[in-house]
């Protein structure tokens, strides 16, 4: 489950010495509207920078001042510095409505909320990029002539240009179609009944193993890896997208834990859907084809997860006849723990493959010849992503955990025998990425004080230029807020098993002998750390600038601290993160200038199942909560995700009945408001018509704000405001208030 934090803000600025007089003294109110308003507040926020082939260009999409959500292709030439709108969405795209196909796939991409260009690809020869656009597709060219390749009412879903860039492939009508680049495409796979999909992820693979595609052309442009997916076993959840002036209802095709997946096979085909043959991915059809990818060897490689999540074969196939083998086996770092799937490995030129794996309790990279291992990376700091490998010099790149707050850049090599060097400012909060062959480095950076700033560098670390400074001038969105910022303060409690957990807290201006509330943000579950040094946004300070401290922990269960730190969730959900952040809770109790009667969770998603869960278990702790969009019975949610954690519901029934929200849902005493939008197509607005039922029959009192329309993610420059004014007014109403 990649749930999404709505808002999810972890830390703010302290106010830099760079800010001049005027500004430091005359602070302006930072309210929920100009939270999320246009401009941002966080300044420029370039996504999906890519280096062309040739690494003459940097490209990457760049949202607007006057709104935030909508996207231009931008270029930057490395040689003379200069910046060029390559595409401009408002003036090229039809506004044409997407199709409910590509918008569901937005929501699993978790870029719905996004306008323009969301994503593009550079052709293999550097002469353009491929843009699709309003759900058609266009070939954009340096020298700013754009050529439109496709023109239909349907969405083209998934669209690529092959390896060396011959041909143009993309999802239409559940086929894969495929035509040479500026000519007429045409289907290549069959077009079968409504069950039947080509060349798409089915929906758990979207949704929660990181997997968006489903085919795959080889690197000579002869051969199509292809996925066929049979939806039909999958039960249908009828789902009623509850509008303002009208509902729609749509039967998904929504796997519950517990129930059948989709069948899923894959098919390997030329350009023009012929020589077609079946891989053979084994006799189990109750699996996940977790990865696909071609390597130099002209081979087909495919990560195959049993259904338990504890076992990953990677098969090589033979592309010609579709016959496999077992190239080897990854099991889980425990018995009672699971796979992280991951995208942090890389077919070799020289036969080998550089793999990520926790087995030795930790994230860390190894080289994989056929027959041995090599361990490149080592210790208790997590190797969290790869950012690039450089073939010719043997150098690995590579993020890692830093004393657990901080994420840094790292360069090493492929002998296994040379120690790691930083090469990013351990001051900051950084990730990267890298062009095909590891020659540059573009860095993304940020920290309390200074929002996300990105730069290109050579492979010593070193600057070359900045690609968005965003410093924090007079002139940058966020100057007349500067005055009233406060750094984060940062500790650890203990848990319950000596674990150091680990706290965030920004306090307002306080008076002397005066007690103050706590606005106690938490997201709680497996995956998302909450606590860390990089810059966070404005939201939370606007929380602060009311009056109430803002408080963060992050529990046992949550990413980046290794397996024995994640591993109590195992069959648990609800269980440990529970005590965990009660733990939160007791020690702000302690602190003088706390009122221990007024501490108000929220959470969304897995946090607003927590806040259901926190105020079950410990009735009077919290003065309120504020729950949203809460998974509230885990056989609501999907396979691949809850199974991961909680097993199959048929196996430990016992396991879910103790995780529901559901059976102790009469044990809340505490003020609560429910938020959920009406059209969630990813926790299912019946996890709250339960909590609702529930709750009304068993005469408890709650509140509750629903959202017509509004999908998982409720946000958006007015409705956002509205939620949050919301939240703070309920926490009035209750008397949960700042000190006069």
């Amino acid at each position: 489950m990649r749930l999404s934090l709505l808002a999810a803000a972890a830390v703010v600025l302290s106010a830099p010495a760079i800010a001049d007089d005027h500004t430091m003294s005359e602070p302006k109110e930072l309210t929920f509207e100009r939270v999320f308003a246009s401009p941002s507040l966080d300044g420029s926020s370039p996504r999906q920078a890519k280096l062309s082939p040739d690494g003459r260009y940097l490209t990457l999409l760049r949202n607007r001042d006057d709104d935030r959500d909508r996207y231009d292709l931008w270029g930057f030439d490395v040689s003379s510095g200069e910046w060029t709108m390559l595409v401009d969405s408002e003036a090229l795209g039809t506004g044409r409505e997407l199709s409910e196909d590509e918008k569901m796939q937005r929501e699993r991409a978790r870029v719905g909320n996004l306008k323009g260009i969301i994503s593009y690809q550079w052709a293999s020869d550097g002469s353009g990029v491929l843009v699709p656009l309003d759900g058609d597709l266009y070939f954009a060219k340096l020298d700013g002539s754009v050529q439109r390749l496709t023109d239909t009412e349907e969405s083209e879903l998934n669209p690529k240009l092959s390896s060396k860039g011959g041909f143009v492939s993309f999802v239409r009508d559940r086929q894969l179609w495929v035509g040479e680049v500026g000519e007429e495409a045409a289907p290549i796979t069959p077009k079968e009944d409504d069950t039947i999909r080509w060349g798409e992820a089915e929906f758990v693979a979207q949704e929660e193993m990181g997997r968006l595609t489903g085919y795959w052309w080889n690197g000579t442009d002869t051969r199509i890896a292809v996925q066929r997916t049979d939806e039909s076993p999958v039960g249908i959840v009828t789902r009623a997208a509850i509008g303002a002036t009208g509902t729609k209802v749509f039967d998904q095709r929504y796997p519950v834990a517990g129930s059948d997946n989709a069948i899923v096979e894959l098919y390997v085909m030329d350009p023009d859907g012929g020589n077609q043959v079946k891989v053979d991915i084994g006799e189990e059809t109750d699996i996940y084809i977790a990865r696909v990818n071609w390597a130099a060897d002209g081979n087909l490689y495919v990560q195959r997860q049993n259904r338990e999540q504890t076992v990953l074969d990677m098969l090589k196939v033979d592309p010609a006849t579709g016959a496999s083998e077992v190239w080897f086996t990854e099991k889980a770092a425990r018995e009672d723990y699971w796979i992280n799937l991951s995208n942090n490995y890389r077919f070799l030129s020289d036969g080998t493959l550089l793999w990520w794996s926790e087995r030795s309790g930790y994230g860390q990279f190894y080289r994989f010849d056929g027959t041995e291992w090599t361990q490149l990376t080592s210790g208790t700091s997590p190797a969290t992503s790869l950012v690039g490998v450089n073939q010719e010099t043997r150098e690995l790149f590579f993020q890692r955990t830093d004393n657990v707050l901080t994420q840094q850049i790292y360069r090493t090599f492929l002998d296994g025998e040379t120690r790691p060097t930083l090469i990013t400012d351990a001051e900051y909060m950084n990730s990267a990425s890298m062009d095909g062959k590891g020659r540059s480095l573009y860095v993304t950076r940020s920290k309390t004080d200074q929002p996300a700033q990105s730069y290109l560098a050579d492979t010593s670390g070193e600057r070359l230029t900045w690609v968005e400074e965003n410093a924090l001038n007079v002139d940058h969105p966020y100057a007349p807020y500067l005055a009233s910022h406060v750094a984060p303060e940062y500790g650890t409690v203990k848990a319950e098993d000596g674990t150091d957990l680990h706290y965030m807290m920004l306090k307002p201006e306080m008076e002397a002998g005066k007690k103050y509330p706590v606005f106690y943000y938490h997201y709680s579950g497996p995956g998302p750390q909450i606590v860390d040094k990089g810059w966070g946004g404005a939201l939370a300070q606007a929380v602060v600038d009311r009056g109430y401290i803002y408080f963060a922990l992050d529990n046992r269960g949550t990413a980046n601290r290794g397996v024995d730190f994640e591993q109590p969730l195992y069959r648990a959900m609800g269980g440990v993160e529970v005590r965990d952040q009660k733990v939160g809770a007791e020690f702000l109790k302690t602190l003088d200038y706390v009122d221990g009667d007024k501490i108000a969770l929220y959470g969304w998603s897995y946090g607003g199942y927590m806040t259901l869960k926190q105020l079950q278990a410990d009735p009077g702790l919290y003065a309120a909560g504020i729950s949203g969009a809460p998974v509230t019975k885990w056989e609501l949610y999907d396979t691949h995700y809850t199974e991961r954690f909680m097993g199959d519901p048929r196996v430990v029934p016992e396991a879910y009945e103790t995780a529901s929200a559901i059976p102790d849902a009469t044990k809340i005493s505490d003020p609560m408001l429910l938020i959920h939008g009406m059209a969630d197509d990813n926790v299912v607005f019946e996890n709250s018509s339960e909590l609702i039922s529930v709750l009304q029959e068993g005469n408890v009192p709650f509140e509750m704000m629903l959202y017509p329309g509004y999908t998982h993610r409720v946000a958006g420059e007015k409705i956002s405001p509205h939620l949050w004014n919301t939240i703070f007014r309920f926490l009035e109403s209750h008397g949960v208030t700042p000190p006069e």
